[in-house]
Formats: structure tokens, sequence, C-alpha cells
């Protein structure tokens, strides 16, 4: 027989017979097999079919290899266990065998085993197995619960039935594991398990076995319904009650849609391979016939169907597990239900329907159910019997719900509510509510971006925007960011600013500019929800600017008055600032938290205390540039006289250094860099000093000595093999020749340089090769991570000019690399420019780095031939033509 047409059986045992070499028949039978398999699942055949056929086909080898090395009288028994005995195997997927011997002595059998186990592995199969009596089977799955469950799904290939049954019999539900344990202890492995992979199923290269409503929690459901219902399978719960008809067509399509990404991972890899990587994305996105869209990427397509799946999963399998907690855990010990309401009850401490009808008969009780668990904090969730019910009344909320003045008074007051908030947003998403009352959000629920800025769903990072928010509200998070705790204070409508968070992502996904879109939307929302004309266009005005204050700190000169003076007059006013200040902060932390730092954080800072002194002066009274620099350097002389370092040593020195020089440089920061250049002697140069700025959020490296071409190449590729992370670079050569540049650097965590060792590490490095009379281009060494390699942005370079301004603007968008900065560098250092300042920005996967530059006279690039050489050696130096 030829089991699902994958080899010819009956060719395989004539040749068995006849063979001088049975290691090759078996190899080849696998190699001929996996063809088979992937060729069938090439043509579209369905998933559940090939996993099942490749279990029976190891059955047929196990078999016939094990009857190749295990005499016939022998009392042992081959088993199979895990996925492997439910019948479920992947391409890559692990063989789990136990062989199971009898009590007699075994000694002579050893050398039997050991050539069976040698000879699987030989043929290429990945064993897992273990050999044990019956009674260390039992003593084994008493000790360790993954035993039991492996145990519990066991199946018999070849050997004694007597001994297998005895097996199964001894580790049953009645004899070890009742049903009650064995449900606490799965459930508290799901818990761990979930927060190993931060208790989200959004992860950006998410685990799709292990990870939460991956293939894991399908199985859970599945053991618990096995020990306790003595469930053969899912299709049993149906029959008990646990499970609707629709449920359960829900599980068996998620997992068969599971199993598929899964078949093409194993084949795609050629091993086991559960989590899907970047690299593996756009492939799998290809291979089910995605295609890219104007404004939907073909991979983020396939990412968003792979999101909502897993989402549907995990909603599901919170639903069952609270199921069986009550039918297990409690099933004697529900309480008498305390009525809250018409509607509600609770019962212990679960809030419920009073009747089953509640959401047909009064539908404005769905939304109800978020106010209640606010107002009602004591209460732990919504009961799972309600919850279903949640899930099957949904479509109730239709135009006629949303016109409804009740169901719009009542989700106001969701978000005017002192907390529960950020929770009960959550909730609403989780049971399929927000996407229902706002259909523009159920655009975003799972939609992805195929980039390593965002790591979180649209979705996900708009929850993660509004409980940011309202950490900024909440005393005992105001040590975290003291600015945003004490400006929140002052906000006369938090809910405004909670509404803002929400829409300020619901236009992505729709083509065109989604700020712009989105605030559409706002608008519209806010106005149905009968807010004042005034509030309305607030929240829709901040959806539309969300971006606004996040681009000016990151990509403009902020110590520019001009461009604090432009900023001001875009916002308008303080209510604005304030209001835009906390989105923005809240928007940043929610992108990716492990990209935000203590330089983003006092960036944007700055700009917004820039910004208020502006409305606070006056913006018909703007801040001329000679008044700024005037001030900062009374400030300084003043620090310096307390030092002994006199006003015409210090004017000496600032006299051979430019107006820009002292436009971008703190009062403090002037005061300590020229005591530091006062203070040294020429045996002391080149000046290598490191030092932490609490107010700029990094630390800084100062470096004073005489300029050289090709300065600043060098100095970035050291910090770069330092594995150090440059946030800005400001540039000065003094009239004299000698140069001052300070570097604002972060660790790869984020963090400043706090140890004392590694900050002598790196000032060693930098006065050792500045030091160096020729200075030599030099490459950075450090590779290319993984997660770089799946991206490659096409490098732009564009140049404009600042009007009144005496820089040219060179702007390079690119894919993030090692020794980037380096290579610019470098490519400056080619052809006579000049740099003063750097702004860097790494988005992801992508920096967008900010260059102003002169020509080596200090004056601005006019020649376009000026702007060919530099695209085309920065273009070499990137390797790109």
């Amino acid at each position: 027989m030829a089991h699902y047409h994958i080899f010819d059986l009956r060719a395989f045992e004539h040749e068995l017979k006849t063979t001088d070499n049975p290691l090759l028949l078996f190899q080849q039978a696998i190699k001929q097999g996996a063809d088979k398999l992937k060729a069938r699942f090439e043509a579209g055949e369905i998933v559940t079919s090939l996993v099942r056929a490749r279990a029976a086909f190891i059955d047929d080898l196990l078999i016939h290899a094990w009857h190749q090395y295990i005499p016939a009288n022998a009392h042992l028994t081959l088993v199979a266990v895990g996925g492997y005995g439910r019948g479920e195997l992947h391409p890559g997927s692990d063989v789990d065998i136990l062989i199971l011997l009898g009590d007699e002595d075994h000694a002579h059998l050893n050398k039997h085993l050991e050539s069976l186990l040698t000879f699987l592995w030989d043929i290429g199969l990945e064993i897992g197995h273990s050999v044990r009596t019956l009674p260390e089977c039992i003593q084994e799955a008493k000790k360790d619960i993954t035993v039991t469950t492996n145990l519990m799904e066991s199946r018999l290939l070849v050997g004694s039935s007597t001994l297998f049954n005895a097996m199964r019999e001894a580790t049953g539900a009645n004899k070890i594991w009742p049903s009650n344990q064995f449900f606490a202890a799965k459930w508290d492995e799901q818990k761990q398990r979930h927060n190993k992979y931060g208790d989200t199923a959004y992860n950006l290269e998410p685990n799709i076995k292990e990870g939460p409503g991956g293939l894991r929690d399908i199985q859970m459901i599945g053991w618990v319904a096995k020990r306790h219902f003595n469930a053969k399978s899912m299709r049993d719960l149906v029959f008990e009650g646990f499970l609707t008809e629709r449920e359960y067509h829900a599980l068996i399509e998620g997992e068969t849609f599971l199993w598929k990404v899964r078949f093409a991972l194993h084949t795609l890899n050629k091993r086991r391979e559960d989590r899907l990587l970047f690299e593996y994305q756009r492939t799998l996105a290809d291979l089910f016939g995605f295609k890219d869209k104007e404004d939907n990427l073909a991979v983020e397509q396939f990412m968003q169907l792979y999101y909502r799946n897993i989402m549907r999963l995990n909603r599901l399998n919170e639903m069952l597990l609270q199921h069986f907690e009550e039918a297990i855990l409690l099933k004697d010990q529900l309480e008498k239900p305390v009525k809250i309401n018409a509607r509600f009850q609770s019962r212990n401490g679960f809030l419920e329907v009073t009747k089953k009808d509640t959401f047909r008969t009064y539908p404005i009780a769905l939304l109800e159910v978020f106010l209640l668990l606010q107002q009602n904090p004591t209460l732990k969730g919504v009961r799972a019997s309600t919850i279903r019910l949640i899930r099957s009344n949904r479509h109730l909320i239709n135009d006629d719900f949303r016109n409804d003045l009740r169901a719009r008074n009542l989700f106001i007051e969701i978000m005017q509510q002192p907390q529960g908030i950020t929770h009960e947003l959550r909730r609403m998403n989780n049971y399929g509510i927000l996407a229902r009352y706002i259909p523009g959000f159920r655009n975003i629920v799972g939609r992805m971006q195929y980039d390593l800025f965002h790591v979180y769903t649209v979705d996900e990072h708009t929850l993660v925007v509004t409980r940011n928010l309202r950490r900024f509200a909440v005393p005992e998070h105001a040590h975290e960011y003291p600015l945003c705790s004490e400006i929140m204070d002052t906000i006369p409508k938090p809910e405004l600013l909670y509404l803002a968070g929400l829409f300020h992502d619901i236009g992505k996904g729709k083509g065109g500019n989604h700020s712009t879109i989105g605030a559409v939307d706002a608008l519209k929302f806010c106005t149905h929800h009968n807010l004042t004309d005034f509030d309305s266009k607030l929240v829709a005005w901040l959806v539309e600017k969300h971006l606004i204050f996040s681009m000016t700190a990151q990509r403009k000169d902020t110590s520019d008055p001009d461009v604090i003076q432009d900023f001001a007059k875009e916002i308008g006013d303080t209510t604005r600032l304030d209001y835009l200040y906390l989105l923005t902060v809240a928007d940043l932390r929610a992108t990716n938290p492990a990209r935000w730092n203590s330089w983003k954080s006092a960036i944007l800072r700055e700009l917004y205390l820039s910004t208020k002194q502006a409305f606070e002066r006056g913006l018909h009274k703007p801040q001329v540039l000679n008044e700024l620099i005037s001030e900062k350097r009374k400030d300084a002389l003043k620090q310096l006289a307390k030092i002994g370092i006199t006003q015409e040593r210090a004017e000496i020195l600032w006299g051979t250094l430019s107006e820009d020089y002292f436009q971008h440089i703190s009062a403090n920061a002037l005061t300590w860099q020229t005591a530091q250049i006062l203070q040294s002697t020429p045996a002391d140069l080149p000046l290598v000093l490191l030092r932490r700025q609490t107010s700029r959020g990094g630390t800084e490296v100062f470096h004073y000595g005489k300029n050289n071409d090709g300065l600043f190449a060098l100095v970035t590729t050291i910090l770069d093999q330092l594995n150090l992370n440059i946030v800005e670079a400001r540039i000065e050569t003094a009239s004299t020749g000698y140069t001052l540049n300070s570097y604002q650097v972060l660790e790869q965590s984020g963090n400043p340089i706090s140890d004392q060792h590694r900050k002598q590490e790196i000032t060693h490095a930098l006065k050792k090769e500045l030091s160096q009379k020729v200075h030599i281009e030099q490459a950075v060494s450090r590779r290319v991570s993984r997660r770089l390699k799946s991206f490659n942005t096409p490098t732009q370079i564009t140049f404009g000019q600042i009007p009144g301004h005496q820089f040219t603007v060179m702007k390079l968008i690119t894919s993030d690399r090692p020794g980037l900065l380096s290579q610019v560098g470098w490519a400056f250092a080619s052809c006579h420019i000049s740099l003063h300042t750097a702004k860097i920005a790494t988005i992801g996967a992508i920096t967008e780095d900010i260059f102003f530059i002169t020509d080596s006279n200090n004056q601005p690039l006019t020649e376009t031939s000026q702007f060919d050489g530099i695209k085309k050696a920065l273009l070499a130096n990137l390797n790109e033509k």
C-alpha cells in the first residue's frame, strides 16, 4: 500500500529485502517523500492532509527500521508521542518517540536499540527519543507535566499493545495529574510562555508555535479537553457545550492557516523553523499570492492576515480557558450573583449579564459593559459566557447603534473616566467592539508596517499610545516623565488627548497622507459625539499635526531662533503646544520602546521649552540671534570668572570662532569647553574629554586639536567601532586652524556612558588615532545585523539652502548600516567639504540624516558640479552606483 501517494511502499519493501545498503534506501525514500510533499504543497493541496501524510509516511519508515534492528520476540514497544503521536508532522518537525521496555532484563537489547537510533539519525530524521520502563514512565510523568502531556497523545506504532495500554492506563487522569491539577499546571505554563513573548501576539517576528495565539494555544485547548472530557477530537467540545459550531470552525480555520505558514517555513529552510523572521515574510507573501498595492505592500497584507488570525485564536483561547476554569476549578464554587443593575450582575468577581438576551433586547449594553468595569474596579473581568454573548452580538453595532445618543454618550463617558481607560479600550479591541463602533479602526487591526521602526501593529501601537498618555495622569508614574506629568495636570480635558491618540494613525492604509485622512475622521467622530466645535477642531488638529513636533526636533536646527519662531507660529498657542507635546512623547515611546532614549526625550523637551518661551515673550517679539548670543556669553563669563579665567582670555579664544558656534552651544557648554581649552597645555593635545550632559540626555565627546582633512570621518569611524550611537555632531574650526568638535553619543542600549572604564577605553582609542600625523581612511568592521539585511532602502541625496544662512543642507536617506557616518565623512573629505552640524535620525532600518555643510572657504555650495561630486563620492563609498 502506498501511503498518501508519497512513495511506493510495496516497491520499497521489495528493495529492502534485496538491498545490501538499507541506509541509502531509507535516505532516498526520505528525500523522495520530502520532494513529493513539497510539490503537492506548492500545487495548492490542503496542508492538513500533507501534515498527516508525512506522519503516516514516517510511521512506515520507523516500523520497517524497527523490524531491521529489533528481534521479533523482544518485549518492547515503539510509541509515537507529542505532535507525532497526534499524527501531525511538518517537514522539519522532530520525530518524538518513546521506546517502552518490559519488566524483564533488557540489557541484551541495548546494542539493538543503539543501532536502531543511530540508523534513524543517519537516514536524516530529527529523532527526539526516550527509553523507559513502565515504572520510569509513571515516575517521570508524575514529576513533569510535559511528559504527561506527551504520553497523553501517544500512539502505538509497533510492539506490545499490552505494554502500551498499561502505560496509557497508568498515566491517565484517574491515576496521576487529575484534570483540575493538570489544567492549573498547563494554564500556568501558558502564562509563563506568553510572558516570554511579551504577552502580545503582535511581535514583529512572531513564533507561530509558541507565541500568544499560536499553535501551542490551540493544542492547550485540546490537551485540557482530552484530560477532562476524555475527548478524542476538538469537535467533542461542541458536543460538550464548550464550543459553538462557529467557534469550532474558527479554531480549525486558524490552525489550518498556521499549519500552512509553518509548513512553508520548514520547506523554505529545509529544517525546523517556527519564527516568522523578516527574511521569510516577503518570500511567504509571494508564495501565498499576495501582490504589492499602492498603499499596502504584499508582505504587509500577508502579515495583517497572520495577525488577525492569531488575534482571533488568542481571544478564543482566553474565553475557553475561562470556561474550563469554571467547569474544572470552580465547578462547586460558583457564588450567588450580586446585582449591579437590571442588565448586569457580578458572580465570583466577574461581570455577567442577568439574561441571555440582554444584548439582543438592549444593544447599548455592548458598550455599557466597559463603563461598568471602569466604575467597579473590584471586578476581575467578564465571565466567559458573557464574552461569548458579546462576540455573537457584535453585529448589532451598526449605523443605527452608532447614531444612538445613548451609545455616543456612553463612549465619551468611557473616555472621561478617572481609571480603566487603557484596560477597557484594549478589552474593546480584544472583543472586536472597537472596530465595530469605529469602522475606520477595523482597517488598522492587525496591520503591520514592514520596517524596524514600528514594532507593533497599528492597532496595538494606538493602544500603547493611549496607555502612555494615561500614565502621564497617574501620580505613581510621575517620576518617569516629570515634565509630561506636570503638563498633564494642567490639561483641561484629557479625553481630547485620548481621542487624538485613538485617531492619530487611523488613516493608515487608506492611501494618501494618513495624518490628513485621520484628521477628517477625527473631526467627523467628535462632531458626531456632540463635542464642542473648539474641542472637535483641537482633536482633528492634533491628529493632522501629530508628526511635526518630532520632525522639527530631529531634523531642524532648533538652536536657530527663526526655526523656533516658525514652529511657534504653526502651533499657534500654549494649549495646542501642551497637547501636542504630550501626544508626541507618547507616540514616539509607543513606536519602538527599544529605540526611545534619553536623547530623544531631551530634544523634544528642549523644543517644547523654547517654543513656550517664544509664546511667553510674544510672537510679535521674536528673539534676535545677536541678543541670544550676547546672553550666552555673559552667562559664561560669570561662570568662568569663578574659576579664575579672565574675560580677556575668553574673548581672545572666542574671537577665533564663528557666530554659528555660539548660536548652537548652551551657556553651560560654552563655559565648560572654554575652560577645558584654556586650562590645557600643548602637551595635552589632542584634547579628548567625555562628560554626561543631563539636559541633552547623552554623553558629549569633545575633541580639541589641529584640524585635518578627514577628521570627522576618522572620529566617527572610531566611535562606530566602539559600538557607540552618534546622535548629533557639531564641528567648529577656529581661524587659528584648531577644531572644536562635539559629538553627542549613546550606548547601543540608548543610555549615556556611565562606566568609568568604558570612558577610559573611548578616550584612549580616540587620542591614539588622533595623535597620528597621517589619517588613513579606515573601514568599520562591524557586521550588518540579520534584521537590517532584510531591508534595502534606495539612497536619496538632496541639497537645499536656508534663506539668510551660510549653509547648504544635505539630506541623506539610506539603509542603516555600520560605519555610515564614517563613509559620509570620507566622502566629504575627498570633495573638500566642511561639515558644521550633523543631525542623525535612524528610523528603523532607515537613516534620515541632515548635514549642514559649506565649501572649504565656509561658503554655501552653489555649483551643480559640487552637488554631483558629493553624490558620486557618497554613492561610491556606500557601494552604490
